[in-house]
């Protein structure tokens, strides 16, 4: 950020919508469609006060058929539109799977890297607000096990506008997915930390680049998303004790920053890995088999620990859904139990 920008306080929801109208405004090319983007201004307000300014033509509410309007978006992109289609929760991808896995991101290599597909799949995430196990699941690691699509998980207001920007000028297919805990909505609970200082101008933020929240010498905390803010959390426990956390949000897992990862992990000798996805086969697997695979350069001085959603759906019970989605009590107690179980010699 230059001396220069103008910025303001704005939530994760603002700073989305200021995104996608500064990049319609830029490129006639892109638009928007889903169910409630339009009058209603998106479920978790990603597109509040854009349908005003650009008219039902750019931003379009579709019938409740995910389906048939992602399918839309994927053909309107291979004639060379710029479409954002808003899965208003992920968990609905399971409706129209084939549209998503089959060809958003396969067709590109289907047809010999002679078509492009630059699509933007925007949806929310996560739980924490009692919305049952149909509507709480974070899911990014299902769309980066399948080859073909770039996945985005911002964190904060800043990085959700650059990060959108990067990702509606991406020539590739684009997974971005805003946790619904961290929009900054009236009406919803939210944890605090992803409301910050946001420049009025348009600016991009790389994919593949983590950014290193806290610095820390005695444990690496490798997170995302929601849990970044409960990783801080959690970390001002630890300081107060005398451990010292450092906070790797990775902001995209498709690219992943590999490079900062294992930087960090070969500094702290100590990993914790805490995600909101599933635990069995998801991204904790993922960053703990990084690891394990550069112990030529990284020196572990305590077993790597993973911290995520266990095996269940996501409970409508909120002592339930407490307990199932990882807290930042959860956060601490896993750290102090690595610092107490060093690796035997």
């Amino acid at each position: 950020m230059t001396t220069q920008q103008k910025t303001r306080t704005l939530t994760m929801a603002q700073a989305i919508s200021e995104a996608i109208g500064q990049e319609m405004e830029r490129d006639e090319r892109v638009f928007v469609m889903g169910e409630d983007v339009g009058k209603y201004g998106g479920i978790f307000s990603a597109t509040t006060g854009l349908y005003e300014r650009f008219g039902k033509e750019r931003i379009m509410d579709t019938p409740i058929s995910e389906t048939a309007f992602m399918g839309a978006a994927i053909g309107a992109a291979a004639e060379g539109l710029r479409p954002i289609a808003e899965l208003m929760f992920v968990d609905f991808f399971g409706v129209c799977f084939d549209q998503i896995y089959n060809h958003l991101a396969k067709n590109t290599y289907m047809a010999g890297g002679n078509l492009t597909l630059p699509a933007v799949v925007m949806t929310g995430i996560g739980g924490g607000y009692n919305d049952a196990a149909q509507h709480s699941q974070c899911l990014y690691a299902s769309f980066a096990h399948m080859p073909g699509m770039k996945v985005v998980v911002p964190s904060n207001a800043y990085d959700a506008k650059g990060l959108m920007i990067q990702a509606i000028r991406d020539d590739n297919p684009v997974v971005y997915c805003y946790h619904k805990g961290i929009m900054g909505l009236s009406w919803m609970s939210y944890f605090e930390g992803s409301t910050n200082e946001v420049p009025e101008e348009a600016y991009a933020i790389p994919f593949g680049k983590a950014r290193v929240v806290r610095e820390g010498t005695d444990v690496t905390i490798v997170t995302l998303s929601q849990m970044v803010q409960k990783a801080v959390l959690a970390a001002d426990t630890l300081a107060e004790e005398g451990i010292s956390a450092e906070i790797i949000d990775l902001r995209t897992i498709v690219p992943l920053d590999t490079e900062t990862v294992l930087a960090s992990v070969a500094k702290t000798g100590r990993l914790l890995v805490a995600d909101e996805d599933y635990l069995h086969f998801g991204l904790s697997g993922e960053i703990a088999a990084l690891v394990a695979e550069h112990l030529d350069s990284v020196r572990l001085k305590a077993p790597v620990r993973r911290l995520a959603v266990d095996a269940v759906p996501i409970p409508f019970s909120r002592p339930l859904e407490q307990h199932v989605i990882p807290q930042v009590d959860g956060i601490v107690a896993a750290v102090k139990a690595q610092l107490a179980t060093p690796i035997g010699l």
